[in-house]
């Protein structure tokens, strides 16, 4: 049994997840708005969390960066709304969020994302460093073959006017702090979703249980940064 928050500020939406999951054994506490969220998360973290983006005090996207910010983001959060954009997803699942649910939400999707948000909390508890915080190494140490990079999936080496990022498999890709933020975040994205591709085979059912995407934000967000799947798969990059 776990115990799951639910915050969406419709009373329809919130008795049928907590009718739901409840029937698979689970505790539920409900939170209408974001102030209650908060009181919610004060009291404990819960094991998981449906959060919905749009409420009429706070939004979900707003609270999930509130959360992030003050260290309270320690548990998966699954999002959840009928009216984002893909941007508004992409944004969530970079923040930190788990998984994003289009409403109306089907029963198995529901279910399955619980239970990867499940799988994931327990999987931090049991290797919280390999989870949640990345290995920073100065150039000795990766060139003493320390085993930089293994210790988490991406690891960092601060360079003057940039980054010098490794994947698990080691390979080295540049980030230049010196370009525009949008140029800078299109950048590590597209760096980061090669990596996952290439360490997936460029399976993007893998990659999209590994980023938190569902497949067909993954496939439009993987053509508007020019990413081919499967030119990488063939690479093996």
């Amino acid at each position: 049994m776990a115990n799951i928050l639910v915050v969406d500020d419709e009373m329809g939406i919130r008795e049928l997840l907590s009718e739901i999951l409840s029937d698979e054994g689970h505790a539920i506490t409900l939170a209408e708005n974001a102030q209650q969220a908060r009181e919610a998360r004060a009291a404990g973290a819960p094991d998981l969390v449906l959060l919905d983006i749009w409420m009429p005090d706070t939004d979900g996207v707003t609270l999930l960066k509130e959360w992030q910010r003050d260290g309270l983001l320690t548990m998966p959060v699954i999002m959840m709304s009928g009216h984002a954009t893909i941007d508004t997803a992409v944004e969530a699942t970079r923040i930190g969020a788990l998984n994003f649910l289009e409403k109306p939400i089907a029963l198995q999707k529901l279910l399955k994302a619980v239970q990867q948000g499940l799988t994931r909390a327990q999987e931090t508890v049991r290797a919280p460093a390999l989870a949640t915080r990345p290995v920073v190494a100065s150039p000795v140490e990766e060139s003493s073959g320390s085993g930089f990079g293994q210790a988490s999936p991406a690891a960092a080496i601060a360079v003057r006017g940039g980054a010098t990022i490794a994947g698990a498999d080691n390979h080295m890709f540049n980030l230049s702090f010196d370009l525009p933020l949008r140029e800078a975040r299109d950048a590590f994205e597209r760096m980061y979703f090669e990596h996952h591709l290439g360490r997936e085979g460029g399976s993007m059912t893998r990659v999209a249980e590994k980023t938190g995407l569902e497949r067909t934000h993954l496939y439009r967000k993987l053509k508007q940064l020019g990413v081919e799947p499967g030119k990488l798969a063939k690479k093996g990059v």
